[in-house]
């Protein structure tokens, strides 16, 4: 990538977009199912909230963060519900309100961060702008799953160039979340922004590779559409298998989605 992107302002205007989709919708609207079996669009916003709150903590009260963080269960899905649970009990019209406050915290405490500290996280310390990126995985995953339950059609821009970086530095999280071996080796990836500009990572003579849109690489690490339905490509077994299991995050792996259930 030609200049990295300024995470603050990233995950400022992605904010504003999910913002954008539900501040209008009257309360039969919050209920809208979504993608995520199970799920609303109360559900994905108050996810949302919970994850900002979270890293507001992380970021402004590392100490308080590390006490949340050490009473956590070992059970995943049980700390979402539990962080969860205050904000879907509030009306849409609080929950909406929550998350634009938890959202504001984060950015403000992230912000306060010099650029090479370290802020804690759930698994391992993060600068700030990589914690930042972090957040706008959540903030595109969530918000295609709102967009795909209203109906929307999403524009992307090169802010995913964010999301690519955060996900190719975490490429093995998909081997590590399923208790799979991380093979030895390195991957090329080159990838077109929305303005066609090209992005590439890793050695130029890799013999695995993955290549296409970058917001098709984003679709895919976030597990928001199958990889049959992305024009994505894979050179070599290893990549092709990444395809797979790819995800930019280290909790479960969820049902991600079927092919053509989009069409």
């Amino acid at each position: 990538m030609t200049q990295a992107p300024d995470p603050i302002a990233v995950l400022t205007a992605d904010g504003d977009e999910v913002d954008r989709m539900v501040a209008d919708l009257d309360p039969t609207g919050w209920q809208t199912p979504t993608p995520a079996p199970g799920w609303t669009v109360a559900h994905q916003v108050a996810h949302l909230a919970a994850t900002f709150q979270l890293a507001a903590a992380a970021a402004g009260a590392p100490e308080m963060f590390k006490k949340i963080a050490a009473g956590l269960s070992p059970d995943f899905d049980a700390n979402v519900r539990g962080a969860m649970a205050p904000y879907l009990a509030m009306p849409p019209e609080e929950l909406l309100t929550a998350f634009r406050s938890e959202l504001r915290r984060s950015i403000g405490a992230l912000r306060g961060v010099p650029a090479d500290a370290l802020v804690p996280w759930l698994v391992r310390p993060l600068p700030p702008g990589v914690l930042a990126a972090a957040g706008q995985m959540e903030l595109f995953g969530h918000g295609q799953d709102i967009a795909d339950g209203l109906g929307v059609t999403r524009t992307y821009t090169d802010r995913v160039g964010m999301l690519v970086g955060f996900a190719v530095r975490t490429w093995d999280f998909g081997y590590l979340s399923r208790g799979l071996p991380t093979p030895d080796v390195q991957f090329r990836f080159e990838l077109t922004a929305p303005s066609g500009t090209l992005w590439a990572f890793g050695p130029e003579d890799a013999e695995q590779r993955i290549s296409g849109p970058g917001a098709d690489f984003c679709l895919l690490v976030t597990r928001r559409r199958h990889r049959d339905d992305l024009a994505l490509t894979a050179t070599g077994e290893i990549a092709d298998h990444w395809m797979d299991i790819a995800q930019a995050y280290r909790g479960p792996a969820g049902e991600g989605r079927r092919p053509g259930q989009f069409s």
